[in-house]
C-alpha cells in the first residue's frame, strides 16, 4: 500500500454532479510529498460492488468513499485525515456523522446518541445537520453515515449481502467492528462536507435492506 497517496472513490450517475465534487477535492490542500487520485466507478449493482471495484483499483492506503453530490469544504481535510489515522493507528474508518448506538429497528438517526455535523438538503432544504459534539479527536462509534466515509484500511464491502443502495454503510461498519478497529465520527469545529442529496427517496429497496441488516 501507498502511505503517500489518498484515492477519492465514487460510484457515479451522474458526471456533472461527480466532476463538480471533483472541483471542491482538486482544491483542497494537498500534503507535500503526497498523491491523490480519482476513481469513478459507472454502472455499478450496488454501492457495495462498486466500491470494491474502486477498492481494488488502487493501492492508496487512504480510500476516501464518497457520494457524488458530496462537496469537501474543509480545506485542510486531507491533513486532518491523514494526523488522525497516523495518531490512531486502531483508528480503521472515520466518517462526519454517525451514532454510537443502533436501535433495534437498524435506523441509526434514530439513535440518542448520535454525533457530528454536515450541511444537507434531505429536508428540500440546504441547512446545517448538527448532532452532539466530542470532546475527542474522533466519537468512537457504531454507525457512521455513508455520505463520506474515509479508511485507512481495506475491507471488502459486503455485496453478497446488500446488493442495492442502502446499508451498505451500516454493515462496512461492522465489518471494522469485528476486525477490531475502531469506526469514528471526527470532530469538526466547522462542517467538513456539504451534502446536496435533495429528497431522501427510502423507497428503492431501503426496508429491504434494513431486514437484512437487522438479521444478520
Amino acid at each position: 500500500m501507498n502511505d503517500k497517496k489518498i484515492a477519492f472513490i465514487y460510484c457515479v450517475n451522474n458526471r456533472a454532479l461527480y466532476e463538480e465534487s471533483v472541483r471542491y477535492v482538486k482544491s483542497l490542500h494537498v500534503p507535500k510529498g503526497y498523491e491523490i487520485e480519482f476513481i469513478a466507478i459507472e454502472g455499478a449493482s450496488s454501492i457495495t460492488s462498486g466500491y470494491n471495484q474502486g477498492m481494488k483499483k488502487t493501492d492508496a492506503k487512504y480510500k476516501v468513499y464518497l457520494h457524488q453530490d458530496v462537496f469537501i469544504v474543509n480545506k485542510n481535510f486531507l491533513y486532518d485525515i491523514i494526523a488522525l489515522f497516523e495518531k490512531y493507528p486502531k483508528l480503521g474508518m472515520i466518517g462526519v456523522a454517525g451514532a454510537k448506538t443502533i436501535p433495534k429497528n437498524g435506523v441509526w438517526w434514530e439513535s440518542t446518541q448520535r454525533f457530528g455535523k454536515v450541511y444537507d438538503s434531505h429536508t428540500g432544504e440546504m441547512k446545517l445537520l448538527s448532532f452532539k459534539e466530542t470532546e475527542l479527536d474522533y466519537e468512537p462509534v457504531q454507525a457512521i453515515d455513508g455520505l463520506i466515509m474515509i479508511t485507512q484500511y481495506d475491507i471488502p464491502w459486503r455485496e453478497d449481502l446488500f446488493t442495492g443502495w442502502h446499508f451498505y454503510d451500516l454493515s462496512q461498519c461492522q465489518e471494522f467492528l469485528l476486525a477490531s478497529y475502531d469506526v469514528g465520527v471526527v470532530r469538526q469545529n466547522e462542517p467538513w462536507c456539504v451534502h446536496d442529496c435533495g429528497i431522501a427517496d427510502a423507497k428503492n429497496g431501503f426496508d429491504n435492506d434494513r431486514k437484512k441488516f437487522i438479521d444478520v
